[in-house]
C-alpha cells in the first residue's frame, strides 16, 4: 500500500478509495466550531462518528482529554467523511448546525424537506428530545439519501 491509498470504503456513489472526493461534503471550519462544544461529542456525530460521539456525550469528551486530543484529529475527520458521503443538492453543514444548536425545533428536518416531521419536531421539542439524539446519529445518512435520491 502506497502512501497515497487509503483503506476507506465510501458508500455507493462516493468517491473511489484512495482518490480524493470531487467536492467537500463537511467543513473543516464547522468541525472547529462544533468542536468547541465537544465535550457533548457534536463534532464526532458531524463526521459521520455516532459510537465515539455518543461517549464523548456522555463522558464529556472523554473528561476533556479526547476533546483536546480532537484538536489534532479533526482534518483527518474531515477527509475521511468527504470520501464516505455523496455531494448533491443538500450541503451537510447547514443541518448540523440547525441540530446542534436548534434541533428540538425541527428545523434541520424542514431543511432537508421532511416538513411533516419538522412540525411534529416544533411541537413536541424534538419529540421531547429522544428524536432530537437519535438524529444526531443518523443526520449523515439523512442527507446522504437526500443527495443520493
Amino acid at each position: 500500500m502506497n502512501e497515497t491509498s487509503t483503506s476507506i470504503q465510501p458508500h455507493a456513489g462516493g468517491a473511489p478509495a484512495g482518490n480524493p472526493p470531487a467536492s467537500s461534503t463537511h467543513s473543516v471550519a464547522i468541525g472547529y466550531i462544533l468542536w468547541i462544544f465537544g465535550f457533548t461529542g457534536a463534532h464526532r456525530f458531524y463526521y459521520g462518528k455516532p459510537i465515539s460521539g455518543a461517549i464523548w456525550l456522555f463522558t464529556g469528551g472523554l473528561l476533556g482529554i479526547g476533546w483536546l486530543i480532537d484538536l489534532f484529529l479533526i482534518p483527518g475527520m474531515d477527509r475521511k467523511a468527504d470520501l464516505r458521503y455523496a455531494t448533491g443538492r443538500y450541503d451537510y453543514s447547514t443541518p448540523w448546525l440547525l441540530q446542534t444548536f436548534a434541533g428540538p425545533l425541527g428545523l434541520h428536518r424542514m431543511y432537508l424537506g421532511k416538513w411533516v416531521s419538522g412540525f411534529v419536531y416544533l411541537f413536541t421539542g424534538g419529540l421531547l428530545l429522544v428524536g432530537w439524539i437519535y438524529d444526531f446519529c443518523t443526520l449523515n445518512g439523512q442527507v446522504d439519501e437526500q443527495n443520493r435520491a
